[in-house]
């Protein structure tokens, strides 16, 4: 199993709706966040585009911040999801220098803090709380080596991108373009 989120730019209209949601789930601080919407725009005038995106860790299979990790709080759990064990981690902050995708928060408490994919849910057998809420559905999520799983369809038959490429992590999450 390989979990992967893909995330339909063409649909997304930047609610911020995922936003809320992951805080909510998670009781993540005022002022925190575990994802974030980006606006991107391409062109040049007057042909210009705009790119909306809802962003978060990637969890790569190639995880800096796994690697420079001194405690191992920073791990690969299930399907290659990139978490962090609390009560393990000293705070360091490493692996928020080496993530490439600014993904990483110190929390109050301490300790550094991340998207999970909601693994609390997505153990329970539901969506994480970003996707379940989007109501223009732009967020896919499921496991990219089942080939019948929409996320896999999605990126076999869909023009997609990731997210900074050039640094050799191999993002898990997708941008439909």
């Amino acid at each position: 199993m390989r979990l992967a989120m893909v995330i339909d730019t063409k649909k997304c209209v930047g609610c911020s709706d995922c936003v809320v949601a992951c805080q909510t789930e998670n009781d993540v601080p005022i002022g925190y966040c575990r994802d974030w919407i980006t606006e991107t725009v391409n062109g040049s005038y007057p042909s210009l585009e705009l790119e909306l995106r809802s962003e978060r860790c990637n969890h790569c299979d190639n995880s800096p911040c796994v690697r420079c990790c001194p405690t191992g709080a920073s791990h690969y759990g299930t399907g290659g999801t990139v978490l962090v064990t609390k009560n393990e981690c000293i705070g360091c902050g490493a692996c928020i220098e080496s993530c490439p995708y600014d993904a990483r928060y110190q929390h109050p408490k301490g300790y550094i803090d991340k998207c999970t994919f909601c693994n609390h849910r997505v153990k329970e057998g539901l969506l994480p709380a970003c996707v379940s809420v989007c109501p223009t559905k732009c967020m896919y999520f499921g496991d990219l080596d089942n080939s019948h799983s929409e996320v896999s369809q999605l990126l076999r038959n869909r023009k997609y991108k990731t997210l900074a490429p050039e640094a050799g992590t191999k993002p898990q999450v997708y941008y439909l373009i």
